[in-house]
């Protein structure tokens, strides 16, 4: 990624379209990005997101496919017609799944990047071993990161709390995604494994998902700015 582009991607988890469309009013599209998921996109669907695209934001369509290969490659051409910047799949979908997928985003005439879900952030220890892994999250994340890079794709999405050793094993290219950022002193919400936006600079973090701060805020743009100025002091610091 490039010193000037936007790291800050502002999560527009609303339901319904008109809310999305208002705080998109009053944000800056040089200075940040906007994730759609499951449920503003079900309610509102792919016009929704051409919206968002006309008004210049990089969208980051936040779906992550896991299905067939077939069904998933499909779906990421769809997504790639719809001019999206960015768009995820669940690495757990396997070898196959994430190899026709970055395959398919490849032969886009405006190609997005493909990034693929390690573990979801919102999954404590104790949530994380019901589900039978050998491995413990770390483990896990590091497999999945692998594979991920291995298949073609373009970064994962992971915890912040990950991203410092996966920094040091992956090639800057090779993007890293984090949901569950929180300024100092917000609430930690629904997620379990978060960081401060400063602290996910010094991980190697290349882009930062950040909902509620920014879009409960009486002035979005106001937290924006001084998220992006924690975000610039954390970088100059680190030079």
């Amino acid at each position: 990624m490039s010193k000037t582009e936007p790291r800050i991607i502002v999560a527009l988890d609303y339901a319904d379209a008109e809310p999305a469309r208002q705080l998109a009013a009053q944000l800056d599209p040089a200075r940040c990005r906007l994730k759609v998921g499951k449920e503003l996109f079900t309610a509102s669907g792919p016009a929704l997101v051409g919206e968002l695209v006309e008004r210049g934001f990089g969208v980051f369509l936040d779906l992550k496919y896991h299905d067939i290969p077939a069904t998933v490659a499909a779906a990421c051409r769809a997504a790639a017609g719809l001019g999206v910047w960015m768009v995820n799949v669940h690495a757990s979908g396997g070898r196959r799944m994430l190899e026709v997928a970055a395959e398919a985003v490849r032969g886009a005439d405006r190609r997005p990047l493909l990034t693929a879900v390690t573990v979801l952030t919102s999954l404590s220890v104790e949530e994380f071993a019901e589900l039978g892994y050998q491995r413990d999250i770390d483990g896990q994340v590091t497999a999945l990161a692998d594979l991920s890079r291995d298949c073609g794709l373009d970064g994962v999405v992971c915890s912040a709390r990950e991203a410092a050793s996966l920094r040091g094993r992956f090639d800057p290219a090779f993007r890293l995604v984090t949901p569950g950022i929180r300024p100092a002193g917000s609430d930690a919400d629904d997620q379990r494994r978060i960081m401060t936006p400063a602290d996910a600079v010094r991980a190697g973090v290349d882009y930062m998902v950040i909902g509620r701060p920014i879009t409960r805020a009486a002035d979005p743009l106001a937290v924006l700015g001084a998220i992006e100025h924690e975000i610039e002091t954390a970088v100059e610091e680190a030079v």
